[in-house]
């Protein structure tokens, strides 16, 4: 497991290499146009076509739901008259980018909002999607897809992912114009999606050497702005501005995952002078039974009787003591490969850069997730 991560890092290492003395990164992958973002919608529905898996009468929402479209079709059925199981109802939720227009098609998120035990298989009625200003802006409807399955039987259940929440694939479509539609003016000003003097910088000089732009500067370093030159459009100068090419400066940053045991690090990372000590202390407690037998005595009494004695056998073992020493100038890279040579386990090298960070010796930020 460890000789796969030295390999995973030493690969985003020279990817990284390949980034900084090439051609750079594309202006688009770094930064967005200020004012273009997408917004967000919801709405509450029913998912009907469920196998029994939906939820149960004690869902008064659910009952009173399917009531309701039920005489929205012309039949008048009490909620209390209504027992099934195969209807659920859930959250509906979208993401949709800016620019969109009416007839567009957007993916809708579906999830349970009772006690339903899985949405396979179902259909989504007809949804209305509401934006923050509480005006309908999309309609959704389709089959929903579960990326998981939830079989149970005879008190036996056999379950991956969750079954509770799924997707419709382009389930949405757009009635109303997008609200955050900003039109192109002379005067541009770009998002830096990561934050850094050194970044916004190279990104103004790029611009000046690539595209002969003379009003270019940073507003603060996660801002450009930009004056479009007279004899061109502002589309087509976007379009020229989107493949400026830029050499960002990356933060210097280990990413650990505990959970799955997983770290990755830039290749920029470095380690100062250290030294690294790693032992197991393993304790053992064997605990055997004794029976106390009184011997025969000539006056017998009620009070005297056989006792159970425990005696416990205590073992100590403390492994040696492994070390290794890490010059200043090091990678996570080399110190992996490093920390591998004494056999230590991932989650142990997570343990072991968190205790480097605490030291001062780590010169990145720490990301614990």
């Amino acid at each position: 497991m460890v000789r796969y991560i030295v390999m995973f890092l030493l690969l985003v290492s020279s990817f990284y290499s390949l980034a900084i003395e090439g051609y750079g990164v594309r202006l688009k992958d770094l930064a967005r146009v200020e004012g273009e973002r997408s917004f967000a919608l919801v709405g509450y529905g029913i998912v009907v076509g469920l196998e029994g898996s939906g939820d149960s009468p004690r869902n008064q929402a659910t009952l009173q739901s399917l009531s309701n479209t039920l005489r929205s079709f012309g039949l008048t059925v009490d909620k209390s008259q209504i027992s099934s199981r195969n209807a659920a109802a859930v959250m509906v939720t979208a993401e949709v980018p800016a620019f969109t227009e009416e007839g567009d098609r957007v993916d809708i998120l579906v999830s349970s909002l009772g006690d339903a035990r899985s949405l396979s298989g179902g259909t989504l009625l007809l949804t209305p999607l509401y934006g923050p200003d509480e005006k309908l802006y999309a309609l959704g409807q389709g089959t929903v897809i579960v990326g998981g399955y939830k079989v149970e039987a005879f008190d036996d259940l056999s379950q991956k992912n969750h079954t509770t929440a799924g997707t419709v694939s382009q389930g949405a479509i757009i009635e109303r114009a997008s609200p955050i539609n900003s039109e192109l003016s002379d005067e541009i000003k770009i998002i830096l999606h990561e934050r850094d003097y050194t970044t916004a910088e190279r990104v103004v000089q790029s611009i000046k050497a690539q595209l002969g732009v003379e009003w270019v500067d940073a507003v603060h370093p996660g801002k450009i702005r930009i004056i479009v030159p007279s004899n061109i459009s502002a589309m087509k100068f976007m379009a020229q501005l989107e493949h400026v090419r830029v050499n960002p400066d990356v933060d210097a940053r280990v990413v650990v995952n505990e959970r799955t045991g997983t770290i990755v690090a830039g290749g920029n990372v470095l380690i100062g002078e250290v030294s690294i000590s790693h032992g197991n202390l393993r304790i053992e407690i064997d605990t055997s039974y004794q029976v106390s037998q009184p011997q025969l005595l000539s006056r017998p009494s009620s009070s005297i009787q056989s006792v159970v004695v425990a005696e416990p056998d205590i073992k100590i073992k403390e492994d040696y003591n492994r070390s290794v020493r890490v010059s200043a100038g090091t990678s996570v890279a080399d110190l992996v490969q490093s920390l591998q040579k004494i056999n230590l386990s991932t989650r142990d090298i997570i343990t072991i850069l968190q205790s480097i960070k605490a030291a001062g010796a780590l010169h990145a930020q720490l990301v614990i997730q």
